[in-house]
């Protein structure tokens, strides 16, 4: 599995404290009203990596935030 890359990892901390479900069901609610292309494709990378992941494998994501 690629490993996140930091925006992908800052946009997953907006989600914070949730299942790997929960967060892929998140993300997926969210997009529709996301107005940035980019950030849409950022979200669409992230849903990929995270529904090719186990809940395991989620549960070694540091989930920290990057300045």
């Amino acid at each position: 599995m690629d490993k996140f890359t930091v925006e992908e990892i800052n946009l997953m901390c907006v989600f914070e404290g949730q299942e790997r479900k929960g967060m892929i069901a998140d993300i997926k609610n969210v997009i529709p009203h996301i107005q940035d292309s980019d950030m849409v494709e950022l979200a669409g990378q992230v849903l990929g990596k995270l529904e090719a992941m186990s809940d395991a494998e989620f549960a070694e994501v540091a989930l920290e935030a990057a300045e």
